[in-house]
């Protein structure tokens, strides 16, 4: 039952708003003068008050800001028998819901009264709500930032003051500006977000504070929209993972670094060699079949280095023609060459005081090779149709799925620069030799498509997994992604099965349920077989036998099976 408060210093008209509230079903209670008002107030919930604004000592006014002093959730209506403009602008600038004039008409007042416990009524919701939000917000153990579309923040909890070392002054400020004491690679990932309003994630990021030891986040961050879809801001949110990351560490079970994934042997040796890594300037090559996820290795070095607040910059070398791989790394100048309209940076200087990576260095050119090799040793070069030497500070990171001894022994790659990127190699094993890493790729890959393809899938059968296991994937980690997003297209249910994969899955499960039954099977047989099933194709046969193509051309050659000319 809602309950009015009746501030009135004559007593005849305290009680005809009492009798006549009473009646209608409210609770009421009275007071004559300012003092016995407070008492009421401090005493009980009071949902209305209906204050005279001419009483003895202090004023309904008064009582109108003691309210609002208060923050009470609780509208005034103020009661004047001389009503003029002045006195009812002062009342509604300071707060009052609206006032009445004597005689007060009881149709009216009723009217008034109603209106007022709608409008506390939903300020009561409003409120529970802000106060449930702001109960979680600050109960939150991970920093959580808002900034509107100018990365201006709006709010921060208190766990953003021992993570990101802000106060509740940021509010208000450019977050850039806030960012003197870290390297700021979170709002690279916010500007990314309320660019491309989409959400950006950063695995295990090193986060450098000037003085204090390095922390390990996870950073998300998220585009703000509003219930009519209008896009305000964004949210940040920083997870400190330094303890996850340090026992991990030394178990030596790592399932992640930055956006690599994986607990294998193989992958610890990975993760070891990046940390050894990330603060030397020392050129590294990444070797590894297509698919592995050289890439990834890459930017893991960059990330986790000091070098993490500039650029990385990409390149790859075997999409250009020389002349516009050379423009592409160097730059050139107006006029240099044909559609040469103006001047251009090349991608060398770009990355100053970053890295480059340089993927697919096997296919680089070897005029290009030349002048790579110039910039390894002297940290110049030139733009093309320029002879001004440009100076860089730049760590080259480079990648390559080919044997580049045997580029060498070809002619086609100079043997110098090798020994100049292989200064430490980093072999990224493919993925039928860290087969016990598939669980932690598939459970990944389910996670990332239930977000992206808005899908509540919760894993594969036993069917899918067996044939995980035993197929040889010789697209490594790229082609299992691209046979889970498939599969996420095609499953409508809870669980993907044999029948949402893509063909060559379906086959492979289905030769290898025939071929391979015994341990003693014929295995030119079942090769033959699987020849005839592919039609000749020696690639879809590996497939189908779960081997490498590798190896199905040796076996081929050792047993002599004739085969058709593709």
């Amino acid at each position: 039952m809602a309950k009015i408060l009746i501030i009135d210093d004559e007593e005849n008209i305290r009680f005809t708003f009492e009798d006549f509230f009473l009646d209608e079903g409210y609770e009421v209670a009275t007071a004559s003068d300012y003092g016995d008002a407070l008492k009421m107030i401090d005493g009980s919930d009071i949902d209305l008050i209906l204050a005279d604004i001419n009483l003895k000592g202090k004023s309904g006014i008064d009582i109108l800001k003691e309210v609002k002093t208060r923050k009470l959730n609780c509208p005034v209506v103020m009661i004047t028998a001389a009503p003029d403009f002045d006195t009812a602008s002062d009342a509604l600038r300071l707060g009052a819901f609206d006032y009445v004039s004597k005689p007060v008409q009881l149709d009216s007042l009723m009217h008034i009264t109603k209106t007022a416990m709608k409008h506390k009524a939903l300020a009561d919701e409003k409120e529970k709500y802000r106060s449930n939000l702001e109960a979680i917000f600050k109960s939150v153990k991970d920093s959580i930032i808002t900034v509107d579309k100018d990365l201006i923040i709006i709010e921060i909890n208190e766990a953003a003051k021992s993570i990101c070392r802000l106060s509740r002054d940021s509010v208000g400020k450019p977050f850039k500006s806030l960012l003197t004491h870290c390297e700021g690679r979170c709002i690279d990932a916010l500007a990314e977000t309320v660019k491309g309003k989409k959400p950006i994630e950063i695995y295990h990021l090193e986060c450098r504070h000037e003085s204090c030891p390095p922390q390990v986040v996870t950073v998300n961050t998220y585009p703000l929209i509003n219930n009519q879809g209008t896009f305000t801001g964004a949210v940040l949110v920083v997870r400190d993972e330094t303890h996850l990351a340090v026992l991990e560490r030394e178990m030596k079970e790592r399932q992640r670094l930055h956006n690599i994934i994986g607990k294998s042997e193989k992958m610890q040796t990975i993760y070891s060699y990046i940390e050894d890594l990330a603060d030397v300037q020392s050129t590294v090559l990444i070797t590894g079949e297509s698919g592995t996820g050289k890439e990834l290795v890459a930017e893991a070095l960059h990330y986790k280095g000091g070098r993490n607040h500039k650029p990385l910059v990409k390149v790859n070398c075997s999409a250009l023609s020389d002349n516009l791989l050379e423009s592409e790394l160097f730059g050139h100048i107006k006029g240099s060459f044909t559609g040469a309209v103006k001047d251009r940076i090349g991608r060398f200087q770009m990355a100053d005081g970053g890295t480059i990576l340089l993927d697919e260095i096997g296919d680089m050119p070897s005029k290009i090779q030349v002048k790579l090799l110039r910039v390894l040793q002297e940290k110049t070069f030139e733009r093309v149709g320029e002879s001004t030497s440009i100076k860089v500070d730049v760590r080259v990171v480079a990648c390559t799925n080919q044997d580049l001894r045997e580029k060498i022994e070809q002619g086609e790659f100079r043997e110098d620069l090798y020994y100049r990127l292989n200064v430490v190699e980093i072999r990224v094993p493919p993925l039928r030799e860290r087969k016990e890493d598939i669980p932690f790729l598939i459970d990944h890959f389910v996670k990332k498509f239930n977000k992206n393809i808005n899908k509540n899938i919760s894993g594969i059968s036993t069917d899918v997994q067996k044939v995980f296991m035993d197929y040889s994937w010789p697209g490594n980690v790229r082609e299992l992604e691209h046979a889970l997003e498939h599969a996420f297209i095609l499953c409508h249910q809870k669980t993907i099965t044999l029948k949402h994969l893509p063909p060559v899955f379906e086959d492979f499960f289905a030769t290898k349920t025939t071929l391979f039954k015994n341990v003693g099977v014929d295995e030119k047989l079942a090769i033959v077989q699987a020849l005839e099933k592919a039609a000749g194709n020696k690639t879809m046969a590996a497939r189908l036998l779960g081997i490498s193509r590798r190896n199905i051309y040796r076996k081929i050659k050792d047993y002599k099976i004739e085969t058709k000319k593709q």
